[in-house]
């Protein structure tokens, strides 16, 4: 499942709108159900807000009704060069809020074959999410 997701993810950078910085970002995101949802970097001219390839994905997934998420691979760089897109705080936060940190896996690729997968938790320690709504 991961080389899926990380194939997916260099596709869909190739789909990111990024005029301003030149960087694009594409992802996979897994939900529980076994469904894959894609994202791309979609900037804009006033930069605030612009929305990165992760929280695209997780929004598209969400509004399909998903909640769980187990995997998301990210691709990024910038024309002609990949590079490890590490998802940013943001994003982070995002995906702290629809699934378990310590299960959820995080994998950030240049290639097919050149990728590092890390949990939620270790890019997040610490964090605060929907169980302590009490």
């Amino acid at each position: 499942m991961e080389k899926e997701l990380i194939k997916l993810a260099m596709e869909m950078r190739k789909k990111a709108y990024c005029p301003y910085s030149g960087y694009s970002v594409g992802a996979a995101l897994l939900a529980e159900s076994g469904k894959i949802y894609t994202g791309c970097n979609v900037e804009n001219a006033s930069y605030g807000v612009t929305n990165c390839a992760e929280r695209t994905a997780v929004f598209k997934a969400v509004s399909e009704g998903e909640r769980r998420f187990t995997m998301i691979a990210i691709a990024g760089g910038t024309e002609g060069s990949a590079s490890f897109a590490w998802p940013c705080g943001v994003c982070r936060q995002v995906l702290r809020e629809f699934c378990d940190p310590a299960q959820m896996k995080v994998i950030v690729c240049r290639s097919e074959d050149d990728y590092k997968s890390f949990t939620l938790e270790e890019l997040l320690p610490e964090s605060f999410g929907p169980d302590f709504r009490d």
